[in-house]
């Protein structure tokens, strides 16, 4: 390079240059060497307001800020190390105090301070916390450094302990501040007994911080001080080398800038401060088409869009907007350059973000797909509905992803059972929805049949999607209905996407997703996005399916297992009710037994539990309370031989594989008998009965609660009340008094209020207690039973008093013949006369007084000898020699049924006859001659 000998500005500014070797300046022979003399403190000031002088103090700043930073990183790392160290020490010494051997057994002791307090001191000593406090599951102190405070309630939060978590706490006590944790103590059997708290407080665990602390001061202030030397040495250097730049290394300078400008990817416009163009890199001419001569020309006249040309020439200070040019999309930041005295104009930086906001583009969209999947997962599946399911999905996706939707289920998924798949089961319509109301869709209900050949039929048969981007291109899809194809296009529908509703290898149905005019046309992303939201449906749609195959079968089996009607009897006028709960099956259940002596059982009864397993102990129950009832066993009897059933069952299931479904169970059993008008009941666990009298008073009769069924080893208790002649006797199940909104005391005063009105009838009363106490969708079944009372009257009974002789038959036949002509029964008069005759006979001579023959007319005619003796006849068959044995054998054969039932002072033995029955004279030839 050619050395220029001519001084330029730039040296006559900064010293001269020979070469690359600067040469100092000449003294000043008047410049005095007082280095407070003004000269000496105007060059002072030079070099501070030099670029020099700034780097140094910049850097002299950001050293003493990164030694104070360090130093309160220090602290802070210190203060945070001190809590997590009494955290961790009180938290280990309280688990290794409660798990220590001998708590347990301490805590149960009558006096566990006198064992607990030295343990724990030992402990707290040795640990080197400030204490270790034992509780008991009310928070009051068991041990405490002080023992003032041994016996008081312990300061913190300690319930969550009590649910098996570990308390820990920071709290400002009179020691300063702590950190105390409280963990539980568990019993060999996983229950919590009591409590240990540790604490400890924090100067402990951080005083070798604090001791550290002033020599990491003193390390900083001495780091300081040589990093502020070497600045200031680093800062002269530079300070000279600056004075002898060269009009070669500016040159160089200048050149290097120039290659920077125009070789960087961002455009950089200089525009002065009239609009003109003074500056433009390469990529600046490539993003806006510059002309080759467009420095120097006015902004709007380069040929740039008007917005453009505005806003580059406008000189306001903008930072990161969009500008569009062309198919480009450019972020503009633009900075005047007058700000701090410099020249009028501004300086704008481009750079292109086409791609960038593409790439946004489809992140946001991305971000709306995993929108729209998390909110159809949240909004879809609400219940074990398949048709509210699929409505649900119909809702949920218009108009977030399409016009219209529209779902087919196959005919046996709404029934629980599992489709064939495939065309082979017609489809069912069971969800439209749209923007409109008026689309041309096949109505909710329509049965649908999938022809062959059709874009249907190959979703169906493939388990794939399949997407009509345009409809009106396409063909295939006109074979299915092309009346109705043409209706769609009309409309406006363009496009299309079918997916099969598939779950767990099962065809479940078809999801079609429509758009119409206004609206995008189906791409692969949103048939992507549809598979995904109808595969997470698909698998709510199944469960639904399983539940009500499972809810049916459950439903099935309890309706088999209830009553179908009601026995034929005449003590009582009985209305019922039974509705099941909306969610699922119970196990509740109810009866009405006829008993010997015109005598009539009332059974109410529920089983703890929901699904199959209550309906089936539910009917195991009920067999049960039939057979033990044919033995005319007294209610708290019965009430006993159920309680030993269910204790079994409860075995059985505890032994099997089903070891978490235990039985449990109430049951209310009442016998009422019209000639005495006594009705006598006992219950066990089960709600009382409410009694209605003739005159509209009601009361709940003070019937002994017993346990519920399946305890084990507890009596039952009878009660025995005289009901007048039209008294209700209302028998219920829970469900109907008790439900999550109330409780059974409101229940019942309800149930009350809803029986006081006089003169209706049980099917009266029973509609009417359910309107007033059922809510619109009960979670529990609901079982109800209503007995209005009946009273055989005087001219319907005989009874006769017979003395322990056996020539006393004969006027007991004589007096029983004589009755039966009063109510116009002759022609049973023989069969009657021969089955009390042998009745007789065996009372007076094995049985004790007093003995007494009695005649009931109800539907059958009943005769009846009771006695004072508790020994049963057996039947049995005589040989051909024996003398006796025939006469309960002769009984049973004209009869139509007879029994033995016990009473408090002996036996009854029973017979009954259908009424106006004639008797069989070639039975009783064949028998007398066996």
């Amino acid at each position: 390079m050619v050395r220029v000998p001519v001084r330029s500005s730039t040296a006559l500014l900064t010293g001269r240059y020979r070469g690359s070797r600067r040469e100092p300046p000449p003294a000043d022979p008047e410049s005095p060497k007082d280095p407070q003399s003004p000269k000496r403190r105007s060059r002072f000031g030079r070099g501070i307001r030099s670029v020099a002088g700034q780097v140094f103090l910049l850097q002299v700043v950001v050293v003493l800020l990164l030694v104070l930073a360090a130093v309160l990183a220090l602290v802070l790392e210190s203060q945070r190390d001190s809590n997590v160290e009494a955290r961790n020490r009180s938290v280990a010494v309280a688990q290794t105090f409660a798990n220590s051997p001998g708590i347990v057994a301490a805590l149960a002791s009558p006096d566990p301070t006198a064992i607990l307090q030295p343990k724990a001191e030992a402990a707290r000593v040795a640990s080197g916390v400030d204490f270790i406090v034992v509780l008991n599951t009310d928070g009051i102190r068991y041990t405490h450094p002080n023992p003032a405070r041994i016996g008081q309630k312990f300061v913190g939060t300690y319930q969550p302990a009590l649910q098996g978590q570990v308390v820990i706490q920071r709290l400002n006590g009179t020691i300063g501040p702590i950190v105390q944790a409280v963990v539980p103590v568990y019993d060999p059997t996983g229950k919590v007994v009591g409590l240990v708290s540790a604490g400890i407080t924090v100067s402990k665990v951080s005083g070798v911080v604090d001791h550290q602390l002033p020599l990491v001061l003193g390390t900083a202030a001495g780091a300081l001080v040589l990093a502020t030397a070497g600045t200031a040495l680093a800062s002269r250097r530079v300070l000279h080398q600056t004075r002898g730049l060269g009009p070669t290394e500016m040159t160089r300078m200048y050149e290097h800038h120039d290659a920077v400008l125009h070789a960087v990817r961002e455009g950089v416009l200089v525009v002065g401060g009239d609009g003109r163009l003074l500056l433009a890199n390469d990529e600046a001419r490539r993003l806006l088409g510059l002309p080759p001569d467009a420095e120097g020309r006015l902004i709007t006249e380069l040929g740039l869009d008007q917005e453009a040309a505005e806003q580059l020439a406008s000189g306001q200070l903008i930072s990161d907007e969009v500008l569009v040019t062309g198919e480009r999309l450019l972020l503009v930041n633009i900075r005047p350059t007058d700000q701090a005295g410099g020249p009028p104009g501004s300086v704008a930086t481009l750079r292109d973000s086409t791609e960038l906001h593409a790439l946004s583009d489809k992140a946001e969209a991305a971000r709306r797909r995993l929108k729209l999947l998390y909110d159809a997962t949240v909004a879809i599946g609400t219940s074990l509905d398949v048709t509210r399911t699929a409505e649900e999905l119909a809702y949920f996706a218009v108009p977030r992803f399409a016009d219209y939707v529209t779902v087919d289920l196959a005919e046996p998924v709404l029934n629980g059972a599992e489709p064939p798949g495939g065309i082979a089961a017609p489809m069912r319509r069971v969800a439209v929805s749209g923007i409109r109301q008026d689309a041309p869709f096949y109505p909710v209900g329509e049965v649908i049949v999938i022809r062959p050949a059709t874009p249907q039929a190959w979703s169906l048969d493939t388990g794939h999607a399949v997407r009509d981007p345009d409809l009106r291109s396409s063909t295939a899809w006109l074979t299915q209905d092309p009346a109705r194809a043409g209706e769609l296009l009309e409309f406006g529908i363009h496009s299309v996407v079918r997916v099969p509703l598939r779950a767990r290898g099962v065809l479940l149905g078809l999801a079609k997703f429509w758009r119409a005019e206004g609206s995008a046309r189906f791409d692969e992303d949103d048939q992507s996005l549809a598979e995904e939201l109808v595969a997470r449906v698909a698998l709510s749609i199944d469960n639904a399916r399983r539940y009500t195959r499972e809810h049916a079968m459950a439903v099935t089996l309890q309706r088999s297992l209830l009553p179908h009607g009601l026995p034929e009897q005449t003590a009582l006028e009985v209305a019922y009710r039974y509705l099941p709960a909306q969610a699922d099956v119970s196990g509740d259940w109810f009866d009405v037994i006829p008993l010997p002596g015109a005598r009539v059982a009332l059974v109410v009864g529920d089983v703890v539990g929901h699904g199959l397993h209550a309906a089936a102990t539910m009917g195991r129950l009920r067999t049960a309370v039939l057979n033990f009832s044919s033995l005319d066993l007294p209610p708290d009897e019965l009430l006993g031989y159920l309680d030993e059933l269910v204790n079994q069952l409860d075995q059985d299931q505890s032994a099997g594989a089903d070891s978490d479904a235990v039985t449990g169970a109430s049951c209310l059993y009442a016998i009422y008998d019209p000639v005495s008008r006594l009705c006598t009941m006992a219950r066990a666990g089960h709600p009382p009965p409410a009694l209605v009298h003739p005159a509209g008073r009601v009361e709940f009769p003070e019937v002994p609660a017993g346990p519920p069924l399946g305890l084990g080893g507890l009596p039952f208790a009878a009660a025995e009340l005289c009901l007048p002649e039209g008294s209700t006797l209302v028998l219920y199940t829970d469900g109907l008094v008790e439900d999550r909104e109330r409780d059974i005391d409101e229940g019942l005063d309800l149930l009350a209020r809803s029986l006081q009105q006089v003169g209706r009838g049980p099917e009266e009363i029973c509609e009417a207690v359910l309107a007033a106490l059922l809510p619109a969708r009960p979670t529990d079944d609901v079982a109800l039973l209503v007995a209005r009372t009946r009273v055989l009257t005087g001219d319907q009974i005989a009874q006769w008093q017979v003395p322990s002789d056996r020539a006393a038959v004969g006027e007991v036949r004589a007096a029983v013949s004589r009755q039966l002509a009063r109510w116009g029964l002759e022609e049973m008069a023989f069969v009657t006369e021969l089955i009390l005759s042998e009745l007789v006979t065996n009372a007076i001579r094995y049985a004790t007084e007093p003995i007494q023959v009695r005649l009931l007319r109800d539907r059958t005619l009943i005769c009846e000898v009771s006695d004072s003796s508790s020994t049963s006849p057996h039947l049995r068959y005589a040989a051909t020699m024996d003398e006796g044995g025939r006469g309960l054998f002769l009984v049973a054969q004209f009869a139509e049924r007879w029994g033995t039932r016990h009473t408090a002072t002996g036996k009854v033995i029973w017979a009954e006859q259908q009424l106006g029955g004639e008797p069989d004279l070639g039975a009783m030839w064949q028998l007398d001659a066996e």
